[in-house]
């Protein structure tokens, strides 16, 4: 069965909310999470950035707007509205049923948040249950630990190391390969979900119990 096309529409969760990319709408909330000196290092492991004034950071934000693959949506804290980040989904390919989350941009407030959780809670939902995508992927420089430990987090299963995968920022990239099976997903949403619920949290926002 051929899977369906991601579109551009709104994600609604409890704590976050995803919209596409609009620039004009969310540089101003991203430049100061985001852009400048000080934001540098979150570019570390992006094929783009890092952008050190605002002029740039909107130049980036409309290349990655206009693009149908990948399809960038922005992170919003969803009681607040104010954008947090960015994720897209990419490689997209509904004959095989393929779809890979990434250029995943958290701002320092969006680690390790609940925000954040849900955000991916919500693409993984979006592939499966709407889309219905056979295979979900996660892909990062295998030497950026915090990116694997985050999908193993989630659910995605280690499958191996491809050697010389890429060259990034002038530098060879050897790339760990993660994914999720449509299979997989009930089993991964009914823990998203223990997660997610209010009780699973005491009353300074820290968790009772954790996800992976």
């Amino acid at each position: 069965m051929i899977s369906r096309l991601p579109e551009r529409i709104p994600l609604a969760g409890r704590y976050a909310t995803l919209v596409p990319l609009d620039p004009a709408a969310h540089v101003e909330d991203l430049w100061p999470r985001l852009g400048g000196e000080e934001n540098a290092a979150l570019w570390t492991w992006m094929p783009d950035g890092p952008y050190l004034s605002k002029a740039d950071l909107q130049t980036g934000l409309q290349a990655k707007a206009a693009a149908p693959d990948p399809l960038f949506f922005t992170i919003l804290d969803a009681p607040t509205g104010r954008a947090l980040g960015l994720a897209s989904l990419m490689r997209i390919d509904p004959k095989h049923g393929v779809i890979e989350v990434g250029g995943i941009m958290f701002s320092p407030e969006l680690q390790k948040s609940r925000i954040a959780t849900e955000a991916m809670y919500l693409l993984a939902s979006y592939i499966f249950e709407s889309l219905k995508n056979r295979r979900y992927e996660w892909k990062c420089n295998a030497l950026n630990e915090p990116s694997r430990r985050a999908a193993q987090r989630l659910g995605f299963q280690f499958e191996g190391i491809f050697r010389q995968h890429m060259i990034v920022k002038g530098q060879n990239r050897d790339t760990a390969w993660f994914s999720m099976l449509d299979s997989e997903w009930p089993a991964r949403k009914a823990a998203f979900r223990k997660w997610l619920n209010p009780a699973n949290f005491d009353a300074d926002g820290m968790q009772l119990s954790p996800l992976a």
